[in-house]
């Protein structure tokens, strides 16, 4: 398992009973984890003091109590990247701090490429990657379908000092903007997709992952460079394991491109456990045959 585990200002102080206790910044949560299915000793305070909880409801959904109620958004930093948190209906805070592991690859793998680089970053959210690899030195296009997650990610990039830096903030289904950018000519020199387990399009079309990550990707082979940097796929959904992701990446882009593949579950250190919870997967393929473990 790769960790993210140079945080400061996020911490996973303990999990037990299906929830994790964490810290962000001086906020504490509880949140939901289905990954969370021991039920161990409640040894911090903190479970009994957090400023807020995310209950689950039977019929689908949720919502938070507070015991303080905490401002409606505050920021907290991961190295030069600054990011807004903001507790939302379903969970989510607008960050999933175990992909830090993969802000760190990136950036490094964009600043030792020695060339101007393009990145493109699908179904990005609030933009912690392309934060990372705009700050970088990349040049960036962001896409997302939700006009409200493009502009938090807008946010996120003003507080972290990137405004001026060559993003391109796209509102727009991820796989037809793929199919218009392969008509018009471009192409990006890394690609980065975190597509969701399931989802309902614009007009009501159904996404599963499993069915749709294939042709997806296959999509993307025809936006990618001639000499393409890496491509890397996460996923949250339970049953894709990082070998499925790995062996389609493989299959898919080293026929055409060479390079090599590897692929591993993402975590956080979990403090009181001294041990690390699996959080999701990434496959990532590189053109260059540097990985040593878990190459496919």
């Amino acid at each position: 398992m790769r960790v993210a585990e140079h945080w400061t200002d996020y911490r996973l102080l303990d999990t037990s009973g299906g929830e994790r206790l964490e810290r962000w910044g001086e906020i504490v949560l509880i949140r939901p984890d289905p990954q969370v299915i021991w039920q161990t000793e409640k040894q911090s305070p903190l479970w009994q003091m957090a400023d807020g909880h995310y209950h689950r409801s039977k019929s689908g959904g949720g919502s938070w109590s507070y015991r303080k109620i905490p401002p409606e958004s505050w920021n907290i930093q991961y190295g030069p990247l600054t990011f807004q948190v903001r507790p939302t209906g379903f969970k989510h805070t607008g960050l999933f701090p175990e992909q830090a592991v993969n802000w760190d690859w990136m950036r490094n793998t964009i600043r030792n490429a020695g060339r101007p680089i393009r990145v493109l970053n699908l179904f990005a959210y609030t933009g912690g990657a392309t934060l990372a690899c705009a700050e970088a030195g990349a040049e960036v296009c962001h896409v997302d379908a939700a006009k409200g997650m493009v502009q938090w990610a807008r946010e996120n990039a003003a507080l972290s000092g990137l405004s001026e830096k060559p993003i391109r903030w796209i509102v727009d289904d991820c796989e037809k903007f793929i199919r218009r950018e392969a008509r018009r000519g471009r192409k990006y020199d890394a690609i980065i997709m975190d597509p969701p387990s399931y989802g309902r399009g614009p007009g009501g079309e159904i996404w599963k992952l499993e069915n749709s990550i294939f042709p997806l990707v296959q999509a993307c082979l025809e936006v990618l460079s001639d000499d393409p940097l890496f491509f890397l796929l996460n996923s949250y959904t339970t049953g894709l394991s990082p070998s499925v992701m790995g062996y389609l990446l493989h299959t898919l882009i080293v026929p055409q491109f060479g390079g090599a593949v590897s692929a591993d579950e993402i975590g956080l250190p979990v403090e009181l456990a001294k041990a690390a919870l699996p959080c999701g997967a990434t496959a990532i393929w590189q053109n260059r045959k540097e990985i040593s473990d878990g190459t496919i």
